[in-house]
């Protein structure tokens, strides 16, 4: 069983390396990493830290990240927000890219990949045949290398498509020989994945004309995430929207963002 000096070390390290906010969670803890650390040999859960702090690969640390984050998603999830993005954010953001035709789009918690390709399904719907004239890829990210595996395979079951629209499932999927469903090259295409940890430095050139960053503040505690806002509104365009989770807030008293509805937030149009 962890101790509670071990528990204090490895949440420590979470928190200062990604933000993650671990504080009151050690019996979870404890279960993700039990069997790790039996099954790898260590003695004791300092010994597995002792041994992470010298890995020069950073292997262990990454699994580390991938054993204590959760991923729970789905195709659908808080569907009015793809609705919201069709109907209104496009069209805006259509707008004002029109010069240079090329979209923005970040969602900073892919996941196993079903939120960024419902983004990247809503695109193709929403362009129609003037897709192929518009630079609309999807960048999607996450802290933890195991779900982007996932993601990047984009292999589903039944049970998780179940909610799709028929003309979704028979356009962007295609059934395997084993039953499971796959995303189309055409879909895989429109999605770039990377591994990114949203506490270090943004590395954009360009601003972001959408950014979804929903369900992954509940893990940080206010300081970081207002400081993680503050750097999510300095990356957006002027004008442009941010999606957070259905039951996360945004504290405008600090950061001038307005607020279009619940959940859905946006940078006013003058400002820098």
């Amino acid at each position: 069983m962890m101790t509670e000096e071990e528990f204090i070390r490895i949440a420590g390290y979470m928190k200062q390396r990604y933000g993650i906010d671990l504080g009151q969670k050690k019996v979870i803890m404890n279960g993700r990493l039990e069997n790790h650390i039996r099954t790898g040999g260590w003695n004791s859960f300092h010994d597995f830290m002792d041994d992470l702090e010298r890995d020069p690969s950073g292997n262990m640390e990454r699994e580390l990240v991938n054993l204590l984050t959760t991923n729970h998603t789905y195709f659908m999830r808080e569907f009015e927000h793809f609705e919201f993005f069709k109907r209104q954010v496009l069209p805006w953001a259509k707008n004002k890219a029109g010069q240079t035709r090329d979209l923005r789009i970040w969602c900073g918690a892919a996941s196993t990949g079903e939120e960024p390709y419902m983004i990247a399904m809503v695109l193709k719907d929403f362009f129609g045949l003037e897709h192929n004239m518009w630079d609309t890829k999807v960048l999607a990210t996450d802290v933890s290398t195991r779900v982007l595996q996932q993601a990047i395979e984009g292999i589903y079951n039944e049970e998780q498509l179940k909610d799709l629209p028929e003309a979704w499932k028979r356009r962007f999927f295609r059934r395997m020989n084993d039953g499971r469903i796959a995303v189309t090259q055409e879909l895989k295409d429109e999605v770039l994945f990377r591994q990114f940890n949203l506490m270090q430095p943004f590395p954009f050139k360009r601003k972001m004309h959408t950014i979804f960053l929903r369900n992954v503040m509940i893990y940080f505690d206010g300081k970081t995430k207002q400081e993680l806002l503050q750097k999510v509104y300095d990356c957006l365009e002027p004008g442009g929207y941010l999606f957070v989770g259905m039951t996360e807030t945004v504290d405008r008293s600090r950061i001038p963002f307005e607020i279009v509805q619940p959940s859905v937030f946006r940078k006013k149009e003058g400002n820098d």
